[in-house]
């Protein structure tokens, strides 16, 4: 192979294995310390160990001041790019630093310290990248909750992180509706038994919110009243190993996972990523077309770019719609894009409006290089058709939130490895793969099982979840001792490369956000009509998978099936949110369940995704299949 042959990567992988510390020591110096760390890992520290023990540092001094300081301040470090507002802007590294600065002396006002915590439930605006980088300079730890989430789920982070302050805006805009904020944080805060000290609301032109006398402050004032007295508070140093974000992924048992990320792995990694995996250099044009709310707007849109001296764009619209599905060429063409990194999801959406992919040729992309997809696997048909239309390689990788960055992807600042659509290349260095089987044993290549990483975790990882340690070990470690449990399927081949096949446990991923079955069913099972229910995820041409949930109704309930569906349809999207994507309630006489009571949903999932089954051999009764499969073929779903 000669692209194998040519590239950087296997000498640099190997060279981690022989020295681990030796090569993050060497990685950690692209990043500015106070104090340089005393460790580059310590063995002893945390749950499994703790990267830069003993290192000093600031993470927004590495995001904007250090490149200032260095002359780079007329450089745009965020472009603003909203067409469902109509408004752009370009705000350079000397401009982010004067918000910055302003806006942490507000949060110090306030009494926010080194170690509180600070919720933003924001849209993509430029001003809640100025509230993370404020946290950050002032040694805070910002928790960003994504704006399509329910008061129910906001108020049980907000019992969880017990902010001292929210961030948040009056809305949020889609292409044909705004969807008002406050009134939701509003009544999250109702539900929540920990109260915030204040909330700071920006408010938009576009729908204005009510303000709670003694709670609520006016972001624009404070702002103005600051500017005017030109606060601005320092950075403040912090140790390497301290919380710089917690960031929630949906947990099984309904109580989310606060993820902790520290500051000095965060910096050290993510920074060499930019330059070896995604290869694009200081002063480039960078774009994550994802939002803050998720992992990938945390690391690639707000901190990896700014950290490498990136332009990142801040895109507020959609691949499809704002205005058309031209919109993603449109915002490479006038911004110089080098790379774009986004879900596959927004390629089947695109590809669906637009199959020949005659919207691109208006466009100068000359610019452009590589497209980058994450977030749920990238199916073949859906790169070799974004492959056609681009003429420019499109890489698939794989990572979690948990990760903070890819653990498999194809190296392109090294030089490229061969692609091999379905696959998400190889281990980047820090992780050191396995494939096992439930005995805990190495499986050979080819062979499907559960995809585990070898400890310690590198760089940037979670060292933990965010004061729960035991949960932390018990979620992640302890079923496959010695290695951090990724609960994902899928297998290694003859040439290292991984293929990422399927979850592990009942986490669906709808286009790119992993949401939680038992969450949903949790909702279905508080129908008043409902006695059982079963959430599984099917696959959906558009958006990978989408939920669909089975219901057995109470005997004695004569209410028209299809009214009780409709209210159950209603209700998750109250309760959980529109990002949800729950359409397809379908109202059964029983469920397919063992001996020992425990509902055969993998059976059910393969059944409505056309799949090879074999029959259960602890079902209790296996009539109970065919009912579910004629169900679904009367919704269109089995074959």
């Amino acid at each position: 192979m000669d692209a194998r042959a040519k590239s950087r990567y296997h000498e640099l992988y190997q060279r981690w294995q022989r020295d681990p510390e030796g090569f993050w020591g060497e990685a950690a110096q692209a990043i500015d310390w106070i104090e340089k760390p005393k460790k580059i890992f310590d063995q002893n520290a945390g749950v499994y160990g703790r990267w830069f023990a003993g290192g000093v540092c600031n993470t927004c001094w590495n995001a904007i001041d250090r490149h200032v300081a260095a002359g780079r301040g007329a450089q745009a470090a965020l472009v603003y790019d909203s067409p469902v507002s109509g408004q752009k802007r370009k705000i350079s590294y000397a401009e982010l630093l004067h918000e910055v600065r302003a806006l942490a002396a507000v949060l110090k006002d306030f009494g926010v310290t080194k170690g509180d915590r600070v919720i933003l439930y924001m849209p993509m605006v430029p001003e809640a990248i100025f509230g993370m980088l404020a946290c950050a300079r002032i040694g805070a730890i910002h928790s960003v909750v994504f704006g399509g989430f329910a008061p129910k789920e906001l108020a049980i982070r907000i019992d969880d992180a017990k902010p001292k302050l929210i961030l948040t805006a009056s809305c949020g805009l889609e292409p044909n509706r705004n969807v008002a904020y406050k009134p939701l944080l509003d009544e999250a805060i109702r539900l929540a038994a920990h109260k915030p000290e204040a909330v700071i609301v920006l408010q938009r032109p576009q729908l204005e919110a009510h303000m709670v006398a003694g709670m609520d402050h006016d972001w624009a004032t404070l702002r103005a009243a600051a500017m005017r007295h030109d606060a601005a508070a320092e950075c403040v140093p912090c140790a390497a190993t301290d919380p710089l974000y917690i960031l929630y992924t949906s947990g099984t048992t309904g109580i989310p996972k606060g993820v902790v990320r520290d500051h000095g792995g965060h910096m050290v990694a993510l920074t060499w990523s930019m330059q070896n995996l995604y290869g694009v250099s200081p002063g480039e044009t960078y774009w994550a077309a994802s939002d803050i709310g998720w992992v990938v707007g945390h690391s690639y849109i707000v901190y990896a770019p700014l950290f490498h001296g990136c332009s990142s764009i801040v895109y507020e619209g959609k691949p499809v719609g704002t205005p058309d599905a031209g919109a993603f060429w449109r915002v490479i063409s006038e911004h110089g894009v080098a790379a774009l990194f986004t879900a596959p999801t927004a390629f089947r959406a695109i590809k669906k409006e637009d199959p020949l992919g005659k919207l691109v040729a208006p466009y100068d992309l000359k610019k452009f290089r590589t497209l980058f997809l994450a977030g749920e696997r990238a199916d073949p048909d859906t790169v070799q058709w974004a492959e056609r239309i681009l003429k420019v390689p499109v890489i698939d990788h794989w990572w979690q939130t948990e990760t903070g960055w890819a653990i498999c992807g194809n190296p392109v600042g090294l030089g490229a490895l061969p692609v091999k659509y379905g696959s998400a290349t190889v281990p980047m260095p820090g992780y050191a793969m396995d494939v096992l089987d439930d005995a805990r044993k190495p499986l050979p290549a080819g062979k499907i099982g559960s995809i585990v990483v070898k400890l310690p975790l590198p760089p940037a990882c979670l060292p933990t979840l965010w004061q729960q340690d035991a949960r932390f070990k018990e979620s992640y470690l302890e079923e496959f001792p010695g290695y951090y449990k990724t609960a994902d399927a899928g297998y290694r081949d003859e040439d290292g490369y991984i293929f990422v096949m399927s979850r592990t446990d009942d986490i669906i991923n709808v286009a790119g956000h992993r949401l939680s079955t038992g969450g949903m069913e949790e909702v279905l099972s508080a129908h008043p009509d409902v006695a059982e229910c079963a959430v599984i995820g099917v696959k959906d041409e558009l958006k990978g998978e989408v939920p669909c949930g089975f219901v057995v109704l109470k005997a004695g309930v004569h209410r028209p099936h299809g009214e009780i569906e409709k209210e159950i349809v209603a209700s998750v999207r109250d309760k959980i949110g529109p990002v949800a994507a729950f359409k397809l309630a379908i109202t059964v006489n029983r469920l397919p369940k063992t001996r020992s009571g425990k509902i055969l949903r993998g059976t059910m999932k393969k059944i409505a995704d056309k799949e090879p089954w074999n029959m259960p051999a602890t079902i209790d009764d296996p009539a109970i299949l065919d009912e579910i499969a004629t169900a679904l073929k009367g919704r269109g779903l089995a074959g």
